[in-house]
Parts: C-alpha cells; sequence; structure tokens
C-alpha cells in the first residue's frame, strides 16, 4: 500500500526522473538513503515500471502529429498489425479500443507526403478517420 511520502516521489520522479536522491528526499522530508530505498521498494515491486525520456518531436523533424481510428475490414487484424510493426517509425502508440473504432494510432509524420504515403497504405488493411493535432 503507498503512502503519502511514496505519491509525493512519484510525482516528482514523473517531473525528473534524474533527481539526485538527496533533492528528492528534501522535497519529501526523508534523509537521501531513505528516500533511495523508497524509490528502490517501489522498482521491486513493480510500481515504477522504468524510466524514460521525453522527446520533442518536432526538433527532430517531425512537425504533423495526429491521432487515427482505425476500423479493421475484418476480424482477423494481423494483416493490420504487421502494416503496423513495419511502418513503427511513425507510430507513436497504437491504444486497442473499445467504442467508435477498433484502435487508435498516435502518430507523428515529418510532412503532409508522408502522412499521405502511410494513410494510402494503410488503406489496404483498415478504414480510418483522420485527426491532426492543432496545438498541444
Amino acid at each position: 500500500m503507498l503512502d503519502h511520502t511514496d505519491l509525493k516521489i512519484l510525482d516528482e520522479l514523473s517531473k525528473n526522473s534524474r533527481i539526485r536522491m538527496k533533492e528528492l528526499g528534501e522535497k519529501v522530508h526523508l534523509t537521501g538513503p531513505a528516500t533511495s530505498a523508497r524509490v528502490e521498494k517501489l522498482e521491486d515491486s513493480g510500481v515504477i515500471e522504468g524510466y524514460t525520456i521525453k522527446v520533442n518531436q518536432g526538433k527532430l523533424g517531425y512537425h504533423i502529429y495526429a491521432f487515427i481510428t482505425i476500423i479493421t475490414q475484418s476480424i482477423n487484424h494481423q494483416p493490420y498489425l504487421s502494416f503496423i510493426k513495419l511502418h513503427d517509425q511513425y507510430i507513436l502508440n497504437n491504444y486497442k479500443i473499445s467504442g467508435e473504432g477498433c484502435y487508435l494510432l498516435e502518430c507523428k509524420f515529418t510532412s503532409n507526403e508522408h502522412m499521405n504515403q502511410f494513410l494510402e497504405a494503410l488503406n489496404e488493411h483498415a478504414n480510418y478517420k483522420l485527426s491532426i493535432v492543432i496545438n498541444k
């Protein structure tokens, strides 16, 4: 069971996972070693599954951000899933969803031309509805 201190540690680590244990300890009112032990316990119990970085996709040249609702054409989704694996350079996330559609793709593209090529190839495996992000 997580207590208030554990939740505060998780909050601080989600803001900056590279924070030093001493500094984190000061924020949650613990010593560095006690904080380190808490973090290790959260890792060992699976509450903390890993640490990641946040990448600015625009600075990598991906200026088009889109969500694509996927409607598969049959109950066999394997052709679509194989297609997604081949085009993973554009895919940030592929969510299996309920409601409108079967999957929700979170995508990034360097240009409208690349997005159009992706969508034309995708249309061989599924129908889709495209939503382009205007602003975050």
